[in-house]
């Protein structure tokens, strides 16, 4: 079984968004494991429901981040936990496979309402709790948030527009205390891709092609990408902020 990261976080509440599987139920669940209360969040019930099971430090809270109301009760949910808020991980996302010939107003839409309006929203309504704590965001990219991704541009455009208002929102808010930083992560084990509508057989090649251009080999691991996200918002990393982080096996240098 894959270690998690040796860190505490005991005493601390942290909400985690897309949480019902891959990196976010990992993330989750590596929260809980170092002592945090976690508020679980993603748009299916059952999947959050298994991402708790592991741990009763795990509350679900079923939302679709794109409605207009979602922050804000998201943000009430954490705080009715333990009456604080000290990290907020943006990792809800979608991939979309959209050539620039088959690019639909809809299509935009719903990459960037989710990929980057959704974490300015909660962002925004965690603001005044994580000024509280001198709290911590980590925002989920992607290694094709500052790549190009040819048939995907605006899934890569809406990661790269998160890694810019990670950089400005460290700015903005490092007199406060408030550290904020990204992941990037290469191709990672996931839903992601069938999740984006590709039949299996397409699934299947695609990882083939993806780990044969990662020079270590092969695609990451939810826990692997996980662990990083709490060092990331590690309260005793008290002097990193701004910064893009990417873990992709090195396939940024291929």
């Amino acid at each position: 079984m894959e270690q998690r990261t040796p860190v505490d976080f005991t005493g601390k509440t942290v909400i985690v968004t897309g949480a019902g599987s891959g990196i976010g139920r990992a993330a989750a669940q590596g929260f809980a494991d170092a002592g945090a209360q976690v508020l679980g969040v993603g748009r299916r019930k059952n999947a959050l429901e298994e991402t708790a099971a592991a741990h009763p430090s795990i509350t679900v809270h079923p939302a679709d981040l794109r409605e207009a109301t979602a922050a804000e009760a998201v943000i009430d949910a954490a705080i009715g936990l333990r009456g604080r808020l000290d990290v907020l991980v943006n990792n809800a996302g979608a991939t979309k496979v959209m050539p620039l010939a088959e690019i639909t107003s809809e299509g935009m839409a719903a990459l960037f309402d989710l990929n980057v309006t959704a974490p300015s929203l909660l962002a925004r309504a965690a603001l005044p709790h994580l000024r509280a704590t001198k709290g911590s965001v980590v925002n989920v990219s992607s290694t094709y948030g500052h790549r190009p991704l040819p048939g995907a541009s605006h899934y890569a455009a809406s990661k790269a527009a998160l890694e810019q208002l990670t950089r400005t929102w460290a700015l903005e808010l490092a007199s406060e205390g408030i550290r904020v930083n990204a992941l990037a992560p290469g191709p990672t084990e996931s839903e992601a891709l069938a999740a984006a509508g590709l039949p299996s057989a397409a699934v299947e090649q695609i990882k083939r092609d993806e780990a044969s251009r990662i020079p270590l080999g092969r695609r990451g691991t939810p826990v692997e990408v996980a662990t990083w996200i709490l060092r990331l918002a590690d309260p005793s990393t008290t002097w990193l902020t701004g910064q893009v982080l990417t873990l992709d096996g090195g396939l940024e240098l291929a």
